[in-house]
């Protein structure tokens, strides 16, 4: 199914789906939570630039509450990206099956990231991906171990140490609460593979939403190969659901800018 190494690796297309419909109910203001400001850019422009930076096209935005906003923050500077709109807040796996009609007739590897997770670097993207065409396979999530997993789905693996399942917080178990390993929504899917099995998504009870990190499970189910690649620092990770974590990400990314400054 997977190319041989004829270097056909480096000329296998990537696209890249940000998924940024969310109003983000905690964050204390009427912004959508993408546009909201860290270390002086919307913090969905740093998961752009991240992904620009591979090369990645295009770049499928899925927007939803407050989709203006998020299209003036590219304003005059989008010519790579689409805009889809999810119209109902049906979860993560909707969303992304929102973008599948955009990619209609894309062959190659995409990027599936959150607009919230704007710590993500470059570099991470590079290795995701490149393990993701060294192993040939139909996933490769990265992991984190953060001291606070609190809201993180958590990933759950079985005695050989291999990946069984992505568990959102709200539908953990007691024993898996207690799992630090996390998942920061950092994926990269063989597309063909990805929007074929978004269909099979059952919702979740009770909130009947569908959510992207079921599709890894599923894909394992069928005999595909899911890989992790851990363990990134939690400063590459965190995501940002409340004002507190917003003054924590935008304190990483601003000591990020100074160290880059010769």
């Amino acid at each position: 199914m997977h190319h041989s190494s004829d270097n056909s690796c480096d000329t296998r297309p990537l696209a890249a789906v940000i998924l940024a419909a969310g109003k983000g109910t905690r964050m204390n203001g009427d912004l959508p939570k993408v546009a909201c400001e860290v270390a002086g850019h919307p913090m969905i422009r740093w998961v752009v630039d991240a992904v620009r930076n591979v090369g990645a096209r295009p770049i499928v935005l899925v927007v939803g509450y407050g989709a203006q906003r998020v299209r003036d923050v590219f304003h005059g500077d989008d010519g790579d990206l689409v805009y889809v709109m999810q119209e109902k807040q049906l979860g993560t796996g909707h969303a992304t099956a929102c973008a599948g009609q955009a990619m209609d007739g894309f062959d190659g590897d995409v990027l599936v990231l959150a607009g919230d997770g704007p710590l993500i670097r470059t570099e991470t993207i590079r290795t995701l991906v490149a393990r993701h065409r060294e192993r040939g396979a139909a996933v490769t999530l990265a992991t984190a171990t953060v001291q606070d997993p609190t809201g993180y789905g958590r990933i759950v693996r079985d005695a050989g140490g291999r990946f069984e399942a992505i568990i959102e917080h709200a539908s953990a178990t007691e024993a898996q609460l207690s799992i630090r390993e996390i998942y920061p929504s950092y994926a990269c899917y063989d597309a063909s593979l990805l929007f074929a099995t978004l269909p099979k998504l059952a919702s979740d009870e009770p909130s009947g939403e569908y959510r992207i990190t079921d599709v890894p499970a599923l894909l394992g189910a069928d005999g595909h190969r899911v890989e992790l690649v851990g363990d990134f620092p939690p400063q590459d990770v965190l995501s940002i659901n409340t004002p507190e974590q917003l003054e924590q990400v935008g304190m990483i990314l601003s000591r990020r800018a100074q160290d880059a400054t010769p």
